[in-house]
């Protein structure tokens, strides 16, 4: 039978995993009014030890939904907590660029700062990636990609053609986005979606999220993968947001 002492033993245990034990005793650790044990409980032994997506996959939605609510200080210690639990340099890259996607590249680009001192700390180099294809190219591309994640849903809404004023700006969407970002190398197409998902629940983007649930499925994840991604979100950016999420996710599937 599962104790609370038990999940927050097994808390204590991955946090140790995850940020070292160091870490995990110091800055994660905060012993005020019990926060400590409230910590190693809910998130680490409760949450992070769900059924139904593995821990590197939980670790790309974690950093997916810090980056959405520009937490800095926390994605930088995710960042260092994702090497320690063996995701490549490049994947976490890719997630941290992805989520301009939906935040903004200026938020992109102080997320790779900071992962750059991580890295450096580590003495990790991080290779030049050259990406030269040009625009018609990064155009059929990001149809490609549209079309796997979407299938017959492709078009429809902001993404409609027949659209005067989201089609002036939708083009260009299509080009870097989908068939510069979503085919950048690193990051597979499942993990894309799952922190796409993550990031839309944690922002309360309720119309990407339904859209991106249904189309995560079509390039390799499960629906129940698909209800983790938001359900890990709810530390990092509030449970009511995974709620609300969950319940849009509930409809949809349905």
């Amino acid at each position: 039978m599962t104790t609370r002492d038990g999940l927050r033993q097994a808390g204590d245990a991955l946090r140790a995993e995850l940020f070292g034990p160091d870490v995990a005793d110091a800055a994660l650790a905060n012993p005020v009014a019990g926060f400590r044990e409230l910590m190693s409980e809910l998130v680490y032994g409760s949450l992070w030890t769900r059924p139904g997506l593995g821990l590197q996959d939980r670790m790309a939605c974690t950093l997916s939904a810090l980056l959405a609510v520009q937490n800095w200080q926390q994605l930088r210690r995710h960042v260092a907590a994702a090497l320690n639990l063996g995701m490549a340099p490049l994947a976490i890259v890719e997630i941290l660029i992805q989520d301009g996607i939906y935040r903004g590249f200026a938020a992109s680009e102080t997320a790779l700062e900071m992962a750059q001192q991580v890295f450096a700390e580590r003495g990790i180099a991080m290779p030049p990636v050259a990406r030269l294809d040009p625009l018609e190219v990064l155009a059929a591309q990001g149809r490609a990609v549209q079309a796997a994640l979407h299938a017959e849903r492709k078009d429809g809404g902001h993404a409609s053609p027949a659209n005067p004023i989201t089609s002036s700006v939708y083009p260009l969407i299509v080009q870097y986005c989908y068939g510069e970002i979503w085919e950048r190398p690193g990051l597979e197409r499942r993990v894309r979606a799952l922190c796409a998902v993550a990031a839309f629940a944690a922002l309360d983007h309720e119309p990407l999220l339904r859209k991106f649930a249904l189309s995560a499925l079509n390039v390799g994840a499960s629906k129940a993968e698909v209800v983790e991604a938001v359900v890990q979100i709810g530390p990092y950016s509030g449970f009511a947001f995974t709620l609300k999420g969950l319940s849009a996710v509930s409809e949809v599937f349905a």
